[in-house]
């Protein structure tokens, strides 16, 4: 057993006056991972935001080329040590290594850091607006302090502190980023920050571009975020612990983005379940199970008519549901907190059709549980019945026509995805024209005949949504450049000298490449001096 070294200040050492250590565990066996991490203190804390800040200000100068050039390092220097971090990854997680780990989820993260380095290097995600008649011009540019990044416990690179997308969108921006890694994730995280720290030293960029702290006590947290310091917090995580950093960022007019929880509805109209019931079932079952469940994309309510069609398709889930082992829980937690959830669906009115109850079993595991609930009931208990269960837990709400299932669409809180399935022939297109524009109004992205597990990682993308899903409806944590913005600040400078002028803003356009609104006209070439 060894204590693990946090990165600050331009270097790895040991911590400075814990406040304790933890272990991360090997959730397949129920075992604790031998490595010993440190709590750091609010000292530590302060002297990272300190560095961050200093840092920040020498990125202020830095040739955007250079974070490019540290992004596109970093992504090969993950592909150098693949073999280890997915072998960390799978003993931290118990994801399958090869179908997941290997083959999905670390090239998809690379290739994020590799979308961001090509951003930077075009430039156009600063949005460049040049007016020559009141010689004002603006673009996007860097906070001017450290990005917090709080990573999840379901994303062990993709949305990692370190790697993920909220860091990749950060320092492409032109942000420092002090990382907060997950507990659950701890030995995985510092395998990234290794290789993250050689790429800060191969391109040139600040040595406290990237810092890693494994764990903090809630208060520091709370300072951490709302310090005068730091320019914003990326968190992708738990609605309880969200909350209360949003409270204490918004109280000291900090940004703060968060990605907290979701239901993702499936509205089943019955001529599709007509057409294909068994189909979607097992599509429905494919995506409720991915990854055990712990997707915040997962399809956790649902919602038919109750007919014959909304039964046959009931009885198909539950088939799916039943002949299928549950997998593996992230942590010990797992299994106690989709226990509590299923208690307050039932208790808001839910009936459990199948599991409920933890499973046996030599890992974390909860029973694949299925409940279903009348459209009356849910909309008189429609905050409890919202309930999200993080696993392979779906909650069925079976309406008594189109008008109810309407408004069990407007009861909706906000959400990631909402999706419609509908028959091939538009036997169901009237429906859909009652619920659609219902819908659209509570998520941030709206699927048809497909389920909202896949989140490709393309500048269309939105993996974001109104509250509570998040912080704020008009950002996205997912898709490059756009996520970008939310780390970024509008800056604008009024009768500026060309020479002053950042690159994105003088006369003639840097790349021939990077498009730039010119007196109200999208525009790759160069302005016009009269």
């Amino acid at each position: 057993m060894s204590n693990q070294k946090i990165l600050i200040a331009g270097g790895w050492r040991d911590a400075r006056n814990p406040e304790g250590f933890f272990h991360s565990s090997n959730p397949a066996e129920k075992s604790e991972l031998s490595d010993s991490f440190p709590i750091s203190s609010r000292e530590e804390v302060l002297e990272m935001i300190q560095s961050g800040k200093e840092a920040a200000e020498a990125m202020y100068s830095i040739p955007p080329e250079k974070i490019a050039d540290f992004l596109e390092k970093f992504a090969s220097n993950i592909e150098a040590c693949t073999d280890e971090l997915v072998e960390i990854a799978h003993l931290e997680t118990a994801l399958p290594k090869e179908t997941r780990l290997r083959a999905v989820e670390l090239p998809r993260t690379t290739d994020q850091l590799r979308q961001a380095a090509v951003a930077v290097r075009e430039r156009s995600w600063a949005k460049a607006t040049i007016d020559t008649k009141s010689n004002i011009r603006a673009k996007f540019g860097a906070l001017g302090g450290p990005v917090v990044v709080f990573g999840p416990n379901n994303f062990p690179y993709a949305f990692n502190s370190v790697s993920g997308g909220d860091f990749a969108s950060a320092i492409a921006a032109g942000n420092p980023v002090i990382a907060k890694a997950n507990p659950a994730q701890v030995g995985t995280t510092k395998v990234l920050a290794e290789a993250a720290f050689e790429a800060v030293k191969a391109s040139g960029l600040p040595k406290a571009a990237v810092q890693l702290i494994y764990h903090i006590k809630t208060e520091v947290g709370l300072m951490l975020v709302s310090h005068p310091d730091v320019g914003a917090t990326g968190f992708t995580g738990g609605r309880p612990s969200g909350l209360k950093l949003k409270e204490a960022a918004d109280k000291a007019g900090k940004p703060i983005y968060l990605e907290m929880s979701s239901v993702n509805p499936v509205f089943f109209l019955s001529e599709a379940l007509n057409e294909r019931h068994k189909e979607i079932a097992t599509e429905l079952y494919a995506s409720c199970s991915l990854g055990s469940g712990q997707f915040c994309t997962n399809p956790g309510l649902v919602v038919v008519e109750n007919n014959e069609a909304g039964m046959d398709f009931l009885n198909s889930v539950t088939k799916s549901f039943a002949e299928n082992e549950p997998g593996t829980l992230f942590s010990s937690n797992g299994p106690k907190n989709i226990a509590d959830a299923v208690a307050t669906l039932v208790n808001a009115g839910a009936e459990v059709l199948l599991g409920g109850k933890e499973n046996d079993g030599p890992g974390y595991s909860f029973q694949n549980t299925l409940l279903k609930v009348s459209g009356d009931t849910f909309l008189q208990n429609s905050k409890h019945l919202q309930t999200e269960a993080f696993g392979t837990v779906t909650l069925f709400v079976f309406v008594n026509n189109s008008d109810q299932m309407k408004a069990v669409a407007a009861k909706l809180e906000g959400n990631l995805t909402g999706s419609i399935y509908s028959d091939r022939g538009g036997e169901d297109d009237q429906v859909y024209k009652q619920i659609e524009p219902v819908l659209r109004t509570k998520v941030g992205r709206l699927l048809n005949d497909k389920m909202p597990t896949s989140v490709a990682v393309v500048a269309s993308m939105n993996h974001g949504g109104p509250y509570p899903a998040t912080g704020h409806p008009g950002f996205s944590a997912v898709g490059i450049p756009g996520s970008m913005i939310r780390f970024a600040a509008l800056h604008s400078y009024d009768n500026v000298r060309e020479h002053r002028l950042p690159v994105e803003l003088k006369n003639e356009n840097p790349t021939g490449k990077m498009w730039r609104l010119i007196d109200g006209q999208w525009s790759q070439g160069n302005v016009v001096v009269n």
